[in-house]
């Protein structure tokens, strides 16, 4: 009788090391975003919020993008990319805010405002995006709707809070679609202030992905990029973080010194997490590298048309 040994599962040292020799085998650039794990930032070539890391696909000379984020992050590679092969480690890291736009939707509410500048979120399909006239990120969305002129009717989605945020400071009326992040969505006023009053030395710092009823309490307010940026250079000891807590790795890593709380979400969940961007594991990292798939595809019509808005977004933010 033949004894079957369960082979032993390798250890996170162990496939941090087969993550770099299996980029060296494909010549690829790994790309993570802040809300990913630990140890797959570790491993990652560039680290970035959205903004970042689409100009990091753009620029890349490698041959292959494996992209530790969720789907809409990998397209986007994809689209500025056609001849490389882009890799993700789960096909299901999915945008709950992307799938709140629906392409036969988007669709109809654009042609409701026909002589409207359709500016979308880069939290969106590749359909919406190639439905829009130009793309933001929370980075940039402030300079990209300065740049249309004040007389054109601007339609934003699917962000809601993003589109609300920049109505209020930028005191441009928008028509938005009415999506929200989940992970964002959560932060609520009481547990806000409750973190607050525990905390009295910390400073309340928000993702405007946030409502309104958080932003108003916050002593500062950006993208993820620029929250982490912020907490660098502030003279501040200690922070509430109202975004993905993903973030704080980096935070803690640029200043050891400093204090970094994630904003509760309620009493009993002191988190809130994206679990889409935590299905990003070494294992399915290097499943992917070593199977070469999942792969991201689209169809050359589709990418062509969803090119165009990335780009002028790319060009307005260089």
């Amino acid at each position: 009788m033949i004894s079957e040994t369960a082979l032993p599962t390798p250890s996170s040292e162990e496939l941090k090391l087969r993550v770099q020799e299996l980029k060296r085998e494909l010549n690829a650039v790994l790309l993570a975003h802040y809300y990913t794990l630990p140890e797959i930032q570790q491993v990652a070539d560039v680290v970035g919020d959205s903004l970042a890391l689409a100009r990091s696909a753009e620029k890349t000379g490698a041959d292959a993008i494996v992209f530790a984020g969720v789907w809409f992050m990998a397209e986007t590679a994809k689209i500025l990319n056609p001849e490389k092969l882009v890799l993700v480690p789960d096909r299901y890291a999915g945008c709950p805010l992307a799938d709140s736009c629906p392409v036969d939707d988007f669709r109809d509410f654009r042609k409701r405002y026909p002589d409207a500048v359709a500016v979308s979120y880069i939290n969106s399909s590749a359909e919406i995006k190639a439905l829009s006239d130009i793309i933001c990120t929370s980075s940039n969305a402030e300079r990209i709707i300065r740049s249309i002129p004040a007389d054109r009717q601007i339609i934003f989605g699917p962000d809601r809070n993003l589109g609300g945020y920049l109505i209020k400071k930028l005191g441009r009326d928008m028509v938005l679609w009415q999506g929200f992040c989940y992970v964002h969505e959560a932060f609520s006023e009481q547990y806000i202030l409750e973190a607050c009053r525990l905390h009295p030395e910390a400073l309340l710092i928000a993702h405007p992905e946030c409502r309104d009823e958080v932003l108003r309490h916050a002593a500062f307010t950006g993208s993820t990029q620029a929250l982490l940026d912020f907490t660098v250079t502030s003279s501040a000891e200690s922070f509430i973080v109202a975004t993905e807590p993903g973030i704080l790795f980096e935070m803690q890593r640029r200043s050891p010194g400093k204090t970094f709380i994630p904003a509760p979400k309620d009493r009993d969940n002191p988190r809130s997490v994206c679990k889409q961007m935590k299905q990003n594991t070494l294992d399915k990292l290097v499943l992917c590298m070593q199977n070469r798939a999942p792969e991201v595809t689209l169809p050359e019509d589709l990418r062509k048309a969803a090119l165009q808005p990335i780009k002028k977004m790319l060009e307005l933010s260089a």
